[in-house]
């Protein structure tokens, strides 16, 4: 009781009046604010009150039921709608194919390097799970036999879809949804547009529901972070730090060394001039967290001092901001290894097909959802990993989100400089042949 009378002085005191300075700057309105600020105030009051900051925990397992009730229909959309649009570029001719296909194959490398990189360094081990179990939920069912290689192929494809929709079977809800989107893709205009639309308004309607979710977001990481410091102490802040480091040396693998070595063998351009020219895009990636955002800036760049023509960089950017996550891959594939190291899960070949499908697959219907924290959810039950844990990234969430966002377009820049290279000058030749 002192303890929580010595919290109430604390924030009614003068010295909490950096509230006002915040909320005059609008800072308090932006949600990755708020976020750090409830997971401070959650911190502080489970120092304070000990094992009685269990009193809070129902405010994060609310939080944590609405986005269980949201993923797998949120998913579901989602896909088919950008399965539609994927379907129509196809006139694009080879320049559509390559792109698709080099977003395809790197945000598969990303997810592969994810996974090496948690199993090379173990972030998740070494957590005693009698000290922190019941801060993340009990592992009720056990893993029994994985299946084989054979058995996840021939599992992807659903018997009852209704069925898959039922069970939260997300491969199998993929892999329907793309096909249904790219089958909508290819009937009579005038039949399919109704159709689209009518889909493109459910994703706007499931976006205005995750958006009125996330406005009690701090609310939920205020009650788990208190539950979790007042039952656990700092350790649970001290598993996720292991999780930060991992993941930004991960990053920097992919954008410094990856990409640059791929612009250098299928683009023909120096690692130096296009890391160089780089800097003003990612700077602007860092601040917004938004590709769309940086769209413009990474166009400019990649036309005034990259070389590339108008044509393809008006292709091939705004298809990499909207389905190119090479960034958010890592996230997912690094999270899942994470939670499985975690809770002492063996993750056999099946799960980590899985994981790169569900990563690689998912980050089509990526489009439009704010922030990427519902599809991790999907990469972890299509890998059967507990997601109770989940919330712990919330707190952090913008600084992931603005670290793999500049890694995003790094990557959309990096497509541009090989399609100009391979694709875009082959076209133009045919043409000027052909004409002369």
């Amino acid at each position: 009781m002192l303890n929580c009378r010595l919290f109430h002085h604390f924030l009614t005191s003068k010295h909490y009046e950096v509230r006002k300075v915040l909320k005059k700057e609008g800072l308090l309105s932006n949600i990755g604010v708020q976020v750090v600020i409830a997971m401070a105030i959650g911190t502080a009051v489970g120092a304070m009150m000990g094992p009685a900051a269990a009193m809070f925990a129902p405010l994060g397992h609310i939080f944590i039921n609405l986005i269980k009730m949201l993923v797998v229909p949120l998913v579901a959309v989602a896909i088919i709608s950008g399965a539609a649009g994927l379907g129509n570029s196809q006139s694009a001719g080879k320049i559509g194919l390559s792109t698709l296909g080099f977003f395809a194959l790197t945000s598969a490398a990303a997810v592969a390097l994810a996974i090496a990189m948690g199993n090379l360094f173990k972030p998740g081990e070494g957590v005693d799970l009698t000290d922190v179990q019941g801060m993340f939920g009990t592992v009720t069912a056990e893993q029994g036999a994985l299946p084989t290689f054979w058995e996840t192929i021939v599992g992807m494809i659903p018997g009852n879809v209704f069925e898959a929709l039922t069970s939260a079977n997300i491969l199998q809800i993929l892999v329907y949804c793309l096909f249904f989107g790219l089958a909508l893709s290819k009937i009579e205009k005038t039949r399919r547009d109704p159709i689209i639309n009518g889909i493109n308004g459910m994703v706007d309607a499931m976006v205005w529901m995750i958006n009125q979710v996330m406005k009690i977001a701090p609310i939920g990481v205020f009650g788990l972070m208190a539950e979790a410091v007042g039952t656990f102490g700092f350790q649970a802040l001290e598993i996720i730090a292991n999780l930060v480091w991992v993941y930004i040396l991960a990053i920097a693998i992919f954008g410094f060394l990856f990409y640059p070595a791929i612009v250098k063998l299928l683009g023909n351009m120096s690692p130096r001039k296009f890391l160089t020219a780089m800097k003003k895009p990612q700077a602007v990636a860092l601040s917004t967290a938004s590709s769309m955002s940086t769209l413009p800036v990474t166009m400019d760049t990649c036309e005034k001092e990259l070389g590339i023509s108008k044509t393809t960089s008006s292709f091939v950017l705004p298809l990499g901001a909207t389905i190119n996550m090479s960034g958010n891959a890592i996230y997912y594939g690094l999270v899942a290894v994470f939670f499985a190291q975690m809770f002492q899960i063996e993750l056999g070949m099946s799960a980590y097909i899985a994981i790169i499908l569900t990563s690689t697959l998912g980050a089509v219907g990526q489009a439009g959802v704010p922030g990427p924290s519902f599809l991790v959810v999907a990469v972890l039950l299509a890998a059967g990993i507990p997601i109770e844990g989940l919330p712990l990234l919330f707190a952090l969430d913008r600084i992931f989100d603005m670290i793999r966002t500049a890694l995003n377009i790094t990557g959309d820049a990096a497509c541009a400089v090989i399609v100009e290279n391979i694709v875009a000058k082959d076209e133009l030749a045919a043409a000027e042949k052909q004409n002369a």
